[in-house]
């Protein structure tokens, strides 16, 4: 049976999804966790885009262990030598440099010729190559790219040194039939020599079964995201082909190196920090998934799960632990159960949390890991504290003017104000916009119940904008309004040290 390695792009492509944008922090968590999940590379960004991007890929590569981390670059010298530059201190890591290959994109995007664009990547792969043992070769736009001259193509930069080539839908064009075909013909080409990969996106829906269909015809890797998230409709889902191999073995015959168990925990991670939603019907993460409502699905699995369960839920990671922490428990325990869940912070991020615990203990009956896991997000997440909630009183009701009085440090100066609003959230934001002085723009709201009962954890997720950039803010407490200056405040510290 075959390994597929799965090549993780949540970091690079994922994150030009629209308002999925990450910190330096927030990445480094999310790449210990993908390397938690167990993916073969991560390609941690896209190094000469900003020296944001650049310092967060260096970082990755200094900081995560455990599998090979990759720098994107264009078949040009200054990108290759910055992404190396990069990459260069993680033990296994990767130069991952792409050209267009397709006649559109060369007449109308670089307006060259094929001999010309042909020269540029043998040239870029031999320079990626005497710099770094491993090196992939993507001919963008390859599924609308002639075929003889794609397999040209192709067997010129593996002849060059590359390791892996990659063969991406770049625009979701393809179909399963036409791709199978295309990976066929490639594989015949070239044999062992290298590494078949293939991206494809999701404009038709058809990413996952494209990236299927491309591994029963040879593709020895698969480039995708957590939840899906990139650009336009998104990416192949990297659940959805790992279950999907996980659950058919007698048809694709391969399987891969993922911990299964770590999937729900990844795809909450991703959620937290981006603020995006998976939608309830999701293949694999969604929220309904794994929900039977219909009489006769409830009365078949009563009688035997495997009726209309063809993946056991704890399989993904969904069974649901109950913590057994109370307000009486210890740092020590609490840190232990920290690592077990897979978090790995330092001791003053451990001492901070463990106060938040605390606090929460005594507000809740019973504690979960999904809210051990909203505290420690918020904790990891956090970034210098221009402005900190230290008191919220707010009244409202049926015929009452709903009024907030909030009480704040701003740079340590402590600062109080009372404001009305059309509800006692609208009065808080009012309050705290009249403290701080802020002329950004509330875009969007959005609140959910991390776990069930009425004293659940409330998370609340705002985007602010101010002079054209926009920011996610996010906050969890059992009082949701509460919840709402949290988060409305983080994403203000966001705006605060983006300025600085």
């Amino acid at each position: 049976m075959r390994t597929i390695k799965i090549f993780d792009t949540t970091l690079r492509d994922g994150e030009q999804s629209p308002g999925a944008s990450m910190n330096v922090d927030e990445k480094i968590q999310m790449a210990k966790q993908l390397v938690r999940l167990g993916v073969d590379i991560i390609e941690a960004g896209f190094p000469i885009a900003s020296p944001g991007d650049f310092e967060a890929v260096k970082r990755i590569a200094n900081e995560v262990r455990g599998t090979t981390i990759a720098g994107l670059a264009r078949a040009k010298e200054e990108d290759i030598r910055r992404a190396y530059e990069a990459i260069k201190q993680a033990p296994e890591h990767r130069i991952h440099t792409f050209h267009s290959s397709s006649d559109v994109h060369l007449k109308y995007q670089y307006r060259i010729s094929r001999e010309e664009a042909l020269k540029r990547s043998i040239a870029m792969v031999e320079l990626a190559r005497s710099l770094a043992a491993d090196v992939e070769f993507s001919a963008m736009d390859a599924t609308r790219t002639d075929l003889s001259y794609l397999i040209e193509l192709i067997l010129a930069v593996v002849e060059a040194g590359a390791t892996t080539v990659n063969i991406p839908d770049t625009v979701g064009y393809t179909t399963p039939v036409e791709f199978g075909a295309t990976i066929k013909a490639v594989k015949d080409k070239i044999g062992d020599r290298a590494v078949i990969s293939v991206h494809c996106h999701n404009d038709l829906g058809l990413a996952v079964a494209n990236s299927l269909a491309a591994i029963m015809s040879g593709a020895g890797q698969v480039e995708c995201t957590i939840n899906g998230i990139g650009e336009r409709a998104g990416n192949c889902s990297m659940e959805e082909v790992v279950m999907n191999l996980a659950t058919r073995k007698d048809i694709y015959r391969a399987t891969t190196n993922i911990r299964t168990r770590e999937i729900i925990r990844t795809s909450r991670l991703l959620t937290r920090i981006t603020g995006i939603r998976v939608q309830p019907n999701k293949a694999i993460v969604g929220a309904n998934a794994f929900a039977h409502e219909s009489g006769i699905h409830q009365d078949g699995l009563l009688k035997e799960k495997m009726t209309y369960e063809i993946i056991k839920p704890e399989d993904i990671g969904l069974k649901q632990t109950e913590l057994v922490l109370g307000k009486h428990s210890g740092r020590h325990a609490f840190k232990v159960r920290l690592q077990e869940l897979g978090y790995d912070l330092t001791p003053e991020e451990i001492e901070s949390a463990f106060v938040k615990f605390k606090h929460l203990a005594d507000q809740k009956k019973q504690i979960f890991d999904e809210d051990l896991e909203a505290l420690v997000t918020e904790e990891v997440s956090k970034i210098p504290e221009a402005f900190r909630l230290t008191d919220l009183k707010v009244s409202s009701g049926m015929g009452v003017v709903p009024k907030s009085t909030v009480k704040m440090k701003i740079r340590g100066r402590a600062v109080q104000k009372t404001a009305t609003g059309d509800g006692p959230v609208d009065a808080t934001y009012q309050a705290i916009a009249a403290i701080t002085k802020t002329k950004s723009n509330l875009l969007k709201f959005d609140v959910k119940g991390i776990t069930g009962g009425t004293d659940a954890l409330g998370e609340v997720v705002v985007t602010l904008q101010e002079n054209g950039k926009s920011v996610r803010g996010q906050g969890a407490d059992t009082d949701i309004i509460v919840a709402a200056a949290k988060a409305y405040i983080t994403a203000l510290n966001k705006l605060a040290s983006r300025k600085k």
